[in-house]
């Protein structure tokens, strides 16, 4: 499976790269870039009230480019802004399932958004595991009961630590069966 990653707007090319080599260890087989460029943050996903994005505009951004760029199976887009869907609070991230795009946020995976002081290694780590849950969604996978897997739903920040960037046995066996 060939994985784009997709900037939207301005994210740090250091984090980045160490989540695509994460990716190709989570879907063995896989390769993982950074698409050059990066798209602009659609001003009308901004919520001035809620002071938040949608997340589904910027997913129909990422799945507009995905599906006219056939160069990769999937597309990951990166945002750095608080993102939610009606209904919810905030998201971590967004995905087709199945289908071609998703979309992690940022946001709040960074430790300082907690009180906490700056880990970039947390960061890395809560970044691959929205990466990989969200591009699970695009082999169709739904979520997971197993509160260790990483298509666990994860509610708060807790939940994002508690599991694992990996998939459990169950979810890794769908995934094969995905990929082929």
């Amino acid at each position: 499976m060939k994985l784009g990653i997709l900037r939207i707007s301005d994210i740090a090319l250091n984090l980045l790269q160490r989540v695509c080599e994460n990716l190709n260890m989570a879907f063995l087989g896989s390769e993982c870039e950074i698409i050059s460029g990066a798209l602009v943050l659609p001003p009308e996903a901004f919520d001035k009230s809620r002071r938040q994005y949608r997340s589904d505009i910027i997913l129909g951004l990422v799945k507009n480019y995905a599906y006219k760029t056939p160069t990769y199976d999937r597309v990951l887009g990166v945002v750095d802004v608080d993102v939610y869907v009606p209904g919810l609070n905030f998201v971590f991230g967004e995905a087709e399932c199945p289908g071609k795009a998703a979309i992690i946020s940022l946001w709040r995976l960074r430790p300082e958004f907690y009180g906490s002081s700056p880990n970039f290694e947390v960061f890395v780590e809560r970044s691959t595991k929205e990466a990989v849950h969200e591009l699970g969604h695009t082999l169709g996978l739904a979520h997971c009961v197993n509160p260790f897997c990483v298509m666990y739903f994860s509610n708060s920040i807790f939940e994002t630590d508690r599991k694992k960037s990996l998939f459990c046995n169950k979810c890794y066996s769908k995934v094969q069966i995905s990929l082929g």
